[in-house]
């Protein structure tokens, strides 16, 4: 059975790690597209001087009709944002915008002026 996740190792970067420093998820990987999309959304809350725990709500967008990859995209996301548990909503949709996209995060955050 092949895998959804390809580790990616980095000669270049270092040969001493005993971890990959990237990793790639698969067309299909609902799990690990939404790993992806909530790393994502933590790069562009701290562009924008915030962080997760700044988050108000969430909306969740996962390409499919079957609940089954609703909950395993949604199970990821949960987890991600750890105890800050925000108001989320969860839908399924027919489509996203990119080729084999899967999920994405819609979220509303509180950034303080400087």
């Amino acid at each position: 059975m092949p895998h959804s996740v390809t580790l990616i190792r980095s000669s270049s970067l270092s040969s001493v790690a005993e971890y990959a420093y990237a990793s790639t998820a698969a067309v299909g990987d609902y799990r690990g597209q939404a790993a992806r999309a909530f790393e994502n959304m933590r790069i562009a809350l701290a562009d924008a001087g915030a962080s997760v725990q700044d988050v108000l709500s969430t909306r969740v967008l996962v390409a499919t009709s079957r609940q089954v990859d609703l909950v395993a995209a949604w199970e990821v996301v949960r987890d991600s944002f750890g105890e800050h548990d925000v108001p989320s909503t969860l839908m399924g949709v027919t489509v996203l915008g990119y080729q084999d996209q899967l999920v994405e995060i819609e979220a509303v955050a509180a950034v303080l002026d400087s």
